[in-house]
């Protein structure tokens, strides 16, 4: 349970409180709204049977900086976790954290520097229940994914029950436009899509302090996905179901606007609790995991040494955790972690990609190791998985040739990095 709640407390952060209203755009038909979410919840379920080979197989703190190092050698397990620490998870941390503060300002009024030092404090007490106790961390993300996913169930419940909705507003149910027309937008919202499903690869990061790892690391991750698509199909039928295309359009708040149609102007407050609890409880899943990738990288003698110290009285990996979390208030504070994220999502899927392709290449290339779980229907599982994962990559190259550009160039500034660890050790 602890591990299917960290990675379903992962995913389910601020982006299916914003995607429905680009997949809309996109869609413009319930058939083919309701397919790409789908489709989306397949691609990512297999992207998660694949690296499930791998986490049963290798249960080491450190995830894909493992399944890379091991698969393509030390370098890429450099590159990725390098990534991961300077901008991946901690820009993420400080977007999440900045979020946060944001919807606690639909209660409390703040400026913009209050804001930053809101989210601050919420780095830097998330970091210390992390720190004090790991199962205590758990325990904090079951407990808020628990609520997290009451609270959007009470949503779901209240919307098909309620006065306000009506189903002539999944019409149209096809779309009228031309078949070849649609591949272009299709992608693009398989793109938007596949961004709210990010996170399955959470509990890889602490394999190896999952009890039983061959048996529960695969079920986590299939409950996970199991939970994550049921929740989003039915939530956005509500939507649909609320609002309809049109409204939904254009649409800043398409949480708060649907559940103003059943809920009145309670809607908005009801919403942005939920969202509250949303954040926090994705937080505490990136500081819970993300840490155990510089613990692991240290471990190598691939970053400082202190990282590899785990707390005398605590045993938790106190000094990554505390590394990770000043650089993700440095980022807050300085306000760049937007930009940082841009520049570098494409390499989160490629990395993704390397780590599906790393299942073939250890299949080949160590047969001996002992395998408790086997990825289904291989090789064609982690095959589709990296098709996809290319196409997002060269969709990104040329939709934003400039950010994709500045991205290689912050993934390649840890090459001086790594040798100068190297020649270290």
């Amino acid at each position: 349970m602890d591990a299917t709640m960290i990675n379903v407390g992962g995913i389910l952060g601020s982006g299916i409180f914003m995607v429905p209203a680009t997949v809309a755009l996109y869609t413009l038909s319930s058939s083919l709204f309701f397919l790409v979410w789908i489709l989306g919840g397949i691609i990512s379920l297999f992207g998660a049977l694949s690296v499930a080979e791998l986490g049963a197989a290798m249960p080491e703190a450190g995830g894909q900086y493992v399944y890379l190092n091991r698969a393509y050698g030390p370098v890429w397990g450099f590159l990725y976790g390098w990534s991961a620490i300077s901008v991946i998870n901690t820009a993420s941390i400080a977007a999440v954290a900045v979020a946060f503060s944001e919807y606690c300002g639909f209660f409390i009024s703040a400026n913009v520097f209050q804001i930053k030092l809101f989210a601050i404090l919420s780095i830097v007490i998330l970091t210390i229940i992390n720190l004090v106790n790991v199962k205590a961390g758990a325990r904090f993300q079951n407990w808020f994914t628990f609520a997290k996913i009451f609270s959007i169930s009470l949503v779901i419940v209240l919307g098909l029950f309620l006065d306000g909705g009506s189903l002539e507003n999944l019409y149209p149910v096809l779309s009228e436009r031309p078949i070849y027309s649609l591949v272009g937008p299709l992608g693009l919202a398989m793109v938007a899509v596949l961004w709210t499903f990010d996170g399955w690869i959470f509990v890889s990061y602490v394999a190896g302090e999952i009890k039983e790892p061959d048996r529960n690391i695969p079920l986590s991750l299939i409950f996970c996905m199991l939970i994550v698509v049921s929740i989003y199909l039915t939530l956005n039928f509500v939507l649909v179901y609320a609002l309809g295309f049109d409204k939904m359009v254009g649409a800043e708040l398409v949480m708060s606007d649907a559940a103003s149609i059943f809920l009145g102007e309670a809607g908005g407050t009801i919403i942005s609790l939920i969202i509250i609890i949303s954040l926090i409880g994705a937080n505490n899943s990136f500081i819970l995991s993300s840490a155990r990738i510089n613990f692991a990288m240290a471990q190598n003698r691939l970053f400082f040494k202190k990282a590899a110290e785990i707390h005398p009285k605590y045993n938790s990996p106190a000094n990554a955790l505390w590394m990770q979390g000043a650089w993700a208030c440095i980022l807050t504070l300085t306000g760049t972690f937007d930009q940082l994220i841009t520049y570098v999502i494409f390499a989160s899927w490629l990395f993704y990609g390397m780590s599906a392709g790393a299942v073939i290449i250890l299949r080949k290339k160590r047969p001996d190791i002992k395998r408790p779980y086997k990825t289904p229907f291989y090789p064609w599982v982690p095959i589709i998985f990296i098709c996809f994962a290319i196409f997002l990559t060269v969709n990104t190259i040329i939709e934003a040739p400039r950010d994709a550009g500045i991205g290689l160039v912050l993934i390649l500034a840890g090459l001086p990095f790594y040798f100068y660890w190297i020649k270290g050790e």
